[in-house]
């Protein structure tokens, strides 16, 4: 956490903890305590129903007394980056300059650690702000290999996440992400075909095609993010690595026949270089 009272400058505190300098600073712009507590729920209801667009959201924050216009909820679960999970017509189309690539997960057998990961991103709250978590995960063991936060939707920080997975695991087979504009932007594919790693992406609207990665949001969000009021970036920083850490190693998932992600993806690890 960054402390200005310290007498060690922000600039080196941010340094030391591996954090952008804007970060220490970052409040949203233009945004009232009024749009943040609305952001707040769209989050919170997105979670408990994901399959709603923005004119249920709209019907369901209007029965909750708040008198928003759907143009509004629209507008901010853009910025959120929160799309309803059913499919629409005429949403496959790549953004200019994007290709979009077709998806491979759908048939595969995916029997041992490193054959496949996913990503994603999901929105963050703070007490007065919001930030962005990526995630990439293995989707055999359901570990979290990488992760880190950023106060924009930008590339760079996805590309980051993804860069450390690698260092630390090697390439996988096939990446699956959806089509949001970091994963269809030259820097993402880049890495990508560099180290000649197959690219898969989920149809538009259809998050469940990523549905491991949307699972541990799921958890993320109901364990840890809803508990807390992060002050700051630095600080939900801290706590989402406790976080993670614990869902790694700790705690076991019935889906691993009771085994923890770190087991299974050590396991696997083990016997592949066996």
């Amino acid at each position: 956490m960054i402390d200005r009272k310290e007498q060690l400058a922000v600039a080196r505190q941010c340094e030391l903890a591996d954090l952008p300098r804007s970060s220490a600073y970052y409040k949203p712009l233009g945004m009232s305590g009024q749009t943040l507590e609305l952001m707040r729920l769209i989050d919170e209801i997105y979670t408990r129903f994901p399959y709603f667009g923005s004119r249920q959201m709209r019907r369901i924050l209007r029965a909750m007394g708040r008198e928003v216009g759907r143009r509004r909820v629209r507008r901010l679960m853009r910025l959120m980056g929160l799309e309803a999970l059913c499919p629409k017509p005429n949403l496959s189309k790549p953004a200019p300059g994007h290709k979009i690539y077709p998806y491979l997960m759908r048939g595969l057998n995916i029997n041992r650690a490193n054959q496949a990961w996913c990503a994603d991103i999901t929105y963050i709250r703070l007490n007065g702000g919001f930030v962005y978590l990526v995630a990439i995960m293995d989707w055999y063991s359901r570990k979290i290999l990488s992760w880190e936060l950023s106060n924009s939707m930008e590339a760079s920080f996805c590309v980051k996440a993804l860069l450390q997975a690698i260092a630390l695991y090697g390439p996988p087979e096939v990446m699956n992400t959806d089509q949001g504009s970091q994963f269809t932007g030259d820097d993402w594919i880049t890495v990508l075909k560099n180290h000649h790693i197959k690219i898969s992406m989920d149809g538009k609207g259809r998050a469940i095609d990523n549905v491991f990665v949307e699972r541990f949001w799921r958890s993320l969000k109901y364990e840890e993010v809803y508990r807390r009021e992060y002050i700051g970036i630095a600080d939900a920083g801290k706590h989402l690595a406790e976080y993670i850490d614990i869902y790694n190693t700790l705690r076991p998932h019935s889906c691993l026949d009771d085994r923890t992600p770190a087991r299974v993806h050590a396991e696997i690890h083990i016997h592949k270089v066996a």
